[in-house]
């Protein structure tokens, strides 16, 4: 299946010249919806016109940037690298092994903000599974 950068090279145009006045204000355990962007191989793509995924703000370092998690559609997917996060009216499924440093211009607008123990569950599964994975014995 071929991708078209050229569609995503515009649209990331365009977020780059957004005005910083315009940039979208954000906390720690909110989910937003993100301009992820077409990306390489595995790494998770955005979907639609803009490139939208929906990603946890878990850590936010400034008004500019935070760490996320991107989430997956398919609650199917289980496994070491994914966290299923239920609420009353959504369901995530956090792609740890996707963590990474955002910017506030990809923020497009907020889906919910999610209770602190569902977010612990999210950070523990990540100490757990990604950062500090025991590793099997080969």
């Amino acid at each position: 299946m071929s991708k078209d950068f050229d569609r995503w090279n515009i649209v990331k145009k365009g977020i780059d010249t957004t005005p910083i006045d315009k940039i979208q204000l954000y906390k720690e355990r909110e989910v937003w919806w993100c301009s992820l962007g077409l990306n390489i191989g595995y790494e998770q793509d955005g979907k639609g016109q803009s490139f939208l995924r929906p990603v946890l703000v878990l850590r936010k370092f400034n008004k500019h940037i935070f760490l996320g998690v991107p989430s997956t559609g398919n609650m199917r997917k289980r496994g070491d690298f994914y966290c299923a996060v239920y609420t009353r009216r959504n369901s995530f499924n956090f792609i740890l092994s996707q963590i990474r440093l955002f910017d506030a211009y990809r923020l497009v607008n907020r889906m919910t903000i999610l209770p602190s123990n569902k977010v612990e569950k999210v950070k523990k599964a990540l100490v757990e599974n990604v950062i500090y994975r025991k590793q099997e014995p080969q």
